[in-house]
């Protein structure tokens, strides 16, 4: 018998099915299935399938967000590295399935609905205060944070990659109009 799973596992496990198949495979029985086990250990970590939804959006907050976030703070602490451009960087470098996969189930679902609200806010609220700290006034800040993650969602929610001189050269023009 191998390791016992941990609540991190099934988590993990969540995350890689709703990214690949979406909210309605997030289920005990298929999860189990494809952990090899039964479903008393899924019960086992999570009193129902809303507390295992509930851990699995706050995973998405972590690695979504909060994740980034420290890594742009990381960087700060480097003063030759701006912190737009490498928020930029990381968050128009990332593959999107997760974050469309996660906007799809809060249409159809209130508790991943207030997940991606407060995700939103979390986001916008930390462009705001780089774009402050930039020298911008507060409705400016507001204003340009806003157009940025507007910016960002319709990268992220088109099936158009650019290659990667090209998407330089179009987040140099997004932080010169927005930074400026």
């Amino acid at each position: 018998m191998g390791e016992p799973l941990s609540v991190q596992d099934w988590v993990d496990l969540g995350l890689k099915t709703l990214a690949k198949s979406g909210f309605t495979a997030l289920k005990a029985e298929p999860l189990a299935k494809a952990m090899r086990v039964s479903r008393g250990s899924f019960y086992w970590h999570f009193a129902d399938i809303g507390a295992y939804h509930a851990a699995v959006l706050a995973r998405w907050r972590e690695v979504a967000t909060e994740q980034v976030i420290a890594a742009v703070e990381a960087a700060r602490a480097d003063k030759s590295k701006d912190p737009l451009t490498v928020l930029l960087k990381l968050t128009f470098g990332s593959k999107f399935i997760l974050e469309k996969a996660v906007r799809s189930w809060a249409a159809n679902d209130a508790r991943a609905r207030a997940a991606v609200v407060a995700v939103d806010r979390r986001r916008l609220d930390y462009i705001e205060a780089l774009l402050k700290e930039a020298g911008l006034a507060e409705d400016a800040a507001r204003a340009r944070a806003q157009i940025l993650f507007w910016a960002f969602f319709g990268y992220a929610l088109s099936d158009q990659q650019l290659a990667p001189d090209r998407q330089q050269a179009v987040l140099d023009e997004l932080l010169r109009i927005v930074a400026r």
